[in-house]
């Protein structure tokens, strides 16, 4: 298992980014800006997007794994990989929707509910976005601090 950083061309991961932010241009807002990784474990598995927003502070933007490698231990590594890649990183938040599946993986990985950001989801995309059947309405942040 190789998790390496990619400096060019990080549309080509454009498929695996939209499994966790569905919505083109909302991806396009920070994916630029972000450093982008890859987990490869004989082929593609996982990717992440994470951003400096402030000194000590990082969000991680978007982390996806491949539908059939889902439950498998690539999510964790690739946060695993952030803590020890981001030795500055006092804090590092994740927005995400009320999705009890996600929120559960996230506390798993240690972090904690920071707060929330109403009607992020019926104000900045241009549909409906559901998550096992749940129309997201709020983004919940988390934190991990360090």
């Amino acid at each position: 298992m190789e998790i390496r950083k990619v400096t060019e061309d990080k549309k080509q991961y454009i498929d695996l980014l939209l499994l966790a932010d569905e919505q083109e241009n909302m991806v396009d807002k920070y994916l630029e800006r972000g450093e982008m990784f890859i987990l490869d474990d004989g082929g593609i598995k996982a990717e992440c997007v994470i951003t400096i927003e402030a000194d000590g502070i990082y969000e991680l933007k978007n982390i996806a794994v491949m539908a059939d490698c889902q439950r498998k231990g690539y999510g964790k590594r690739m946060i695993e990989f952030l803590f020890s890649c981001y030795p500055d990183c006092k804090t590092m938040l994740v927005g995400t929707g009320d999705s009890p599946d996600i929120l559960s993986f996230y506390h798993k990985c240690g972090f904690t509910e920071s707060h929330r950001i109403k009607n992020f989801f019926t104000d900045n995309y241009d549909h409906p976005m559901f998550e096992n059947g749940k129309q997201l309405v709020d983004m919940i942040y988390l934190k991990w601090e360090r």
